[in-house]
């Protein structure tokens, strides 16, 4: 088993493989640059085009928030949020939402997980609850690794050796259920069919519960992971998208000293089984 019941298609991995070598190969016949091959490759075209449309993809955040608003305004036109409100970027969390129950909720966008920027957030004050929210675009990612990394290697340092705490995060982006995504929740094992948003078709998002409190070696190395009842933003999210209890993840983390090193362990958990926990106890090293 693992971190995420999802994977990225290997499959369509072999032929984007393909292509990029028959790109490479061919570039110079494409376009309108009048180039001999030699002078084409020796000039620097490809190399400046390939990064432009690298940065193009990377640079901007307007897909990831066009997205995230269709999602929170269905939950709020459905009722299963009372409203929400972007902060504009000037913070370090992106949304507040007001829960039904009129409880707070603070969301803060991710991309794939397996950067530093995964490190960078805040909780504001004035929220009872904060998630992280992951929407990955690049398709060749692979979500198994990403997850893992995001919630053992980075999530789990920053809640730990910053007292900031995290109350789950939420796996959902506009290519899960794709080609180059395939979601065993729409496979026979979950819901016939996503939920329609806009251009968006929606599986139930990967919902990780975080323990209700953060953890400290000395008066709580281990703390309790709430039911999914007690986070309300996690909750709307499962019951918006049609989610089964099965699907739900619970992560534990365990922390201690080893020497002068404070250590975390990791385990996952869903539907009562084991499905990834850290080999060992990893150390904390934050700068």
């Amino acid at each position: 088993m693992s971190p995420t019941p999802c994977t990225k298609n290997t499959d369509l991995n072999e032929v984007i493989e393909k292509y990029a070598n028959d790109l490479k190969e061919q570039a110079h016949t494409i376009g309108t640059h009048g180039m001999s091959e030699q002078d084409f490759y020796q000039s620097g075209i490809f190399r400046g085009a390939i990064e432009k449309i690298r940065g193009t993809f990377s640079a901007t955040m307007a897909e990831k928030w066009n997205f995230a608003g269709a999602i929170l305004n269905y939950m709020q036109d459905e009722g299963y949020i009372a409203e929400w409100e972007s902060t504009g970027g000037q913070n370090r969390h992106d949304y507040v939402v007001t829960l039904n129950d009129q409880r707070l909720a603070a969301i803060e966008l991710k991309g794939c997980l397996d950067g530093n920027n995964t490190n960078i957030f805040e909780r504001p004050p004035h929220v009872q609850e904060f998630i992280i929210w992951s929407i990955c675009s690049n398709e060749a990612s692979d979500p198994r690794h990403n997850a893992w990394s995001g919630i053992h290697t980075r999530l789990s340092a920053e809640i730990i050796s910053k007292s900031q705490q995290v109350d789950g995060l939420i796996l959902s982006d506009w290519l899960c259920g794709t080609i180059c995504r395939p979601c065993p929740k729409l496979l026979g094992d979950g819901p016939d069919a996503p939920t329609e948003v806009g251009r968006y078709r929606i599986p139930p998002p990967c919902i990780y519960i975080f323990p209700s409190t953060i953890p400290s070696p000395r008066n709580n190395p281990s703390p309790v992971v709430p039911n999914i009842s007690e986070v309300g933003i996690l909750k709307a999210f499962h019951d918006a998208f049609g989610g089964s209890d099965r699907h739900i993840n619970t992560v534990n983390f365990e922390v201690s000293h080893q020497g002068p090193e404070t250590v975390r362990s990791t385990v996952i958990r869903r539907d009562g089984q084991i499905v990834r926990q850290s080999a060992r106890p990893t150390p904390i090293r934050r700068t």
